[in-house]
């Protein structure tokens, strides 16, 4: 018997996220706080309004960005342990929860296995975009009729802690390597709240980018054909839309590098020239000498050690380490601990 409705097969948000006010607000802050630090700096949350979702569909296509292709083939290759794992043995109904879905095109490869098992699920598609639920929605549709949907554009944790409120399993997604744009302090913060809505029947699969060829891993991160770039001035972009900033884009050149010693992708967006930028929203203007950066994003690169002692630090133990061929990628699944 299923815990699920009977009229699932249409999605209908959920949208539990703040205000478009209370958004502008809280973007405000962030920018009067970051553009006030030495160095300065800006969040790659805010990399991910429409425009940056949708740059960030063009990046994962890239012939230089490896993760995506490879953590598909990944899945491909693993699928029916990689569901084995998530699903509970009794055959009872669960959520398959997913945290920044974007399109759904690695996703696609569990969801279809499972619909061929016969599985009795509910497919969780999370999103600060609604614009990138609604393409994936609209996907589904198409593809994959027979699918029980229910899309949330909520932040994460708010996210979470409606679907702990439900019955059965939860077994949650964080696929890609979104993990790594955390700093260490911050990535167990993230994962400890995490933690909290879960309990030890539920499950969390999280990709993580390995550490290779350190060439290979800065190429991904600066693209021949700029869209990179692109990806790093649309913070600008939304900055001059959404709090009347004045950033001239001629004036910034996107620069990224990686450093092996950390472990880290590091991007910034540097300015050409001395100039002041007023912002309107602010009531205010922020200085910048010639080739100072704004810090916007880093992207963190992993060992097998490294990411046990961050499982067991958040409380989770790993359950399951599946990983490609050439150990470029891993999807890890992580049980709670209490």
């Amino acid at each position: 018997m299923s815990l699920f409705s009977s009229d699932v097969s249409t999605p209908t948000h959920q949208q539990i996220s703040t205000s478009t006010d209370q958004q502008i607000t809280d973007l405000a802050r962030h920018v009067a706080e970051g553009l006030s630090r030495s160095p300065k700096t800006l969040s790659s949350m805010y990399f991910y309004d429409d425009e940056g979702s949708r740059l960030f569909q063009q990046i994962m296509a890239l012939p230089e960005y490896y993760p995506t292709r490879t953590e598909y083939q990944l899945l491909s290759t693993h699928c029916e342990a990689i569901t084995a794992a998530l699903r509970p043995t009794d055959g009872a109904p669960f959520y398959l929860i997913e945290l920044g879905a974007g399109d759904g095109l690695k996703t696609k490869i569990l969801l279809r296995h499972l619909l061929a098992a016969g599985t009795d699920f509910r497919y969780v598609p999370v999103d600060i975009s609604s614009a990138a639920l609604d393409g994936l929605a609209a996907s589904l549709r198409e593809e994959l009729p027979s699918l029980q949907v229910e899309p949330v554009v909520a932040d994460y944790v708010a996210a979470l802690q409606l679907m702990a409120t439900k019955p059965g399993r939860k077994a949650v997604l964080f696929l890609g390597s979104n993990i790594g744009n955390f700093l260490p302090a911050e990535r167990l913060v993230f994962l400890q709240n995490l933690a909290q809505p879960l309990t030890p029947d539920d499950r969390l699969l999280i990709g993580f980018d390995l550490q290779k060829d350190p060439r290979l891993i800065r190429a991904a991160y600066d693209d021949a054909q700029g869209v990179t770039a692109a990806f790093n001035f649309n913070l600008l972009t939304r900055l001059n839309r959404e709090l009347g900033a004045e950033f001239d884009l001629a004036n910034w050149q996107h620069y990224t590098d990686y450093d092996p010693l950390a472990g880290v992708v590091r991007s910034f967006l540097v300015s050409t020239r001395a100039q002041m930028v007023p912002i309107a929203a602010l009531k205010a203007g922020f200085q910048f000498a010639a080739w100072e950066i704004i810090h916007t994003e880093n992207s963190y690169k992993f060992t097998a050690p490294q990411i046990q002692n961050l499982a067991t630090d958040a409380g989770f133990r790993v359950a399951e380490f599946f990983t490609d061929a050439q150990d470029y990628f891993a999807d890890v699944i992580l049980t709670p601990t209490v």
